[in-house]
């Protein structure tokens, strides 16, 4: 579930920063997935419902 949102933001980072859209902005979504994954990383697969 989490994995599936990771590649959704950063589908949404990619289009955002190859079409120009959000300026700056839109570089926060790559702070999320980034975050996302180190949690993901750290919470193991313990963590899965």
């Amino acid at each position: 579930m989490l994995w599936t949102i990771i590649v959704i933001l950063f589908i949404l980072w990619l289009l955002g920063f190859l079409l120009h859209f959000g300026g700056g902005l839109i570089h926060i979504i790559l702070v999320v997935v980034i975050v996302l994954v180190i949690i993901n990383l750290l919470t193991g697969r313990g963590a899965r419902v």
